[in-house]
């Protein structure tokens, strides 16, 4: 009898990851940094590629900054959140006609859901690190 949650045969690749947390919960200066220490440690599993600026996306996960998210709606759609909210990252297709169909449709759904979605914002994005990966980008 297997006594572990694993089962190999659930698993067919891994990228791995990395966890660092404080066991009680604090965010601290000192975990951030050794959670980029240990992203430089990504460049050989493809965190980084050839040109030194781009990757795959790793990256680092972090705890919602409410503060900044609560004062980004109120300077994008003049709302203030109530203290219950989400708040979610969609990467839409560059042919507009497929990103406003996808918009839509997520608009719809999460509404039917009993959500009511405040607005969508555009992610700055520096174009400037990956001029050759332009026509592969996504809209965020």
């Amino acid at each position: 009898m297997n006594s572990s949650l694993y089962n190999p045969k659930e698993f067919k690749d891994n990228y791995g990851f990395g966890l660092i947390a404080h066991l009680h919960g604090y965010a601290s200066y000192g975990l951030l940094q050794e959670a980029i220490k240990s992203l430089t440690c990504m460049t050989h599993r493809g965190g980084i590629a050839a040109d030194g600026k781009t990757g795959d996306g790793c990256g680092l996960l972090l705890q919602m900054p409410d503060q900044f998210m609560c004062q980004a709606a109120y300077d994008s759609f003049a709302v203030e959140l109530t203290e219950c909210f989400a708040v979610g990252m969609v990467f839409f297709s560059q042919n507009h006609d497929q990103a406003v169909h996808s918009r839509n449709t997520l608009n719809q759904a999460l509404e039917n859901s009993g959500m009511t979605v405040v607005g969508w914002r555009d992610v700055p994005v520096n174009k400037a690190c990956q001029p050759h990966r332009q026509s592969h980008d996504a809209t965020y």
